[in-house]
């Protein structure tokens, strides 16, 4: 979404370019988007999770422009552009989808995030018994939980916070091997094998879009604002 003005957007580089203030991209879809001179808010969200579903549950298109007047709300609800922060953008995310009641974490589900984020960058690998202990539940009721109270189960999880914070290193400067290593990647060939099948693009491509000046990072989004040079991406082409 374009925190003022408008941006373009189209299906690949073949297309039409589009002219519109906020849209929504399936995930996997081809796209590009040339917002140089518009200060954006990217939202990069699972598309597995509650949230994502909330947010895509209804979208036949692989883009779809969100119409000016509900985008005029939006920017009334977060305000300020200068001055916006992480509470006021985590606060207008969260009542897009106030209408599905998000489900109540499991206390040792809850516990368990708290250590996966804690050990996020750690090559070491989490295993479902070590999780389960954490949690204090049977290797299987923890699947069970997990998955009904973060919406996707553990594994899948793990990696998409992974994916996120390489994405946030990425924008943030650092360069692809750093951004693997943080994230707790192999390399950088893993990293960029994961980011060509969860998001389309190349990391290439997102190295291209330079550092960024604010970068929020919560459960099950990333907020990212900054202006964006044209980008494509290409449908992922197979799975690791």
């Amino acid at each position: 979404m374009a925190l003022k003005g408008g941006f373009r957007i189209r299906g690949g580089p073949s297309r039409p370019w589009n002219v519109c203030e906020a849209a929504l991209v399936k995930a996997n879809a081809r796209h590009q988007v040339d917002a140089s001179t518009s200060p954006m808010l990217v939202a990069l969200v699972d598309p597995e999770s509650e949230l994502g579903g909330a947010l895509f549950g209804h979208v036949t298109h692989d883009i779809t422009p969100i119409k000016n007047a509900t985008v005029s709300v939006w920017r009334s609800q977060l305000g300020d552009p200068v001055s916006l922060d992480s509470a006021r953008v985590e606060l207008w995310f969260r009542k897009l989808i106030s209408r599905r009641q998000p489900p109540r974490l499991h206390p040792g589900v809850r516990k368990l995030l708290q250590v996966i984020r804690e050990e996020l960058g750690d090559h070491r690998r989490l295993s479902l018994k070590r999780m389960a202990a954490i949690a204090g539940l049977s290797d299987s009721r923890l699947m069970h939980v997990f998955t009904r109270s973060v919406g996707i189960p553990p594994r899948p999880y793990i990696l998409w916070l992974r994916f996120q914070r390489a994405h946030v290193e990425i924008m943030m400067g650092a360069t692809l091997t750093e951004a693997a290593h943080r994230a707790g990647f192999a390399d950088a060939a893993h990293l960029s094998r994961i980011t060509k099948r969860m998001s389309g693009a190349t990391t290439k491509a997102l190295v291209t879009l330079g550092p960024v000046k604010q970068v929020w990072f919560t459960s099950d989004l990333s907020i990212i604002t900054a202006p964006v040079r044209p980008l494509s991406t290409a449908p992922a082409v197979g799975a690791e």
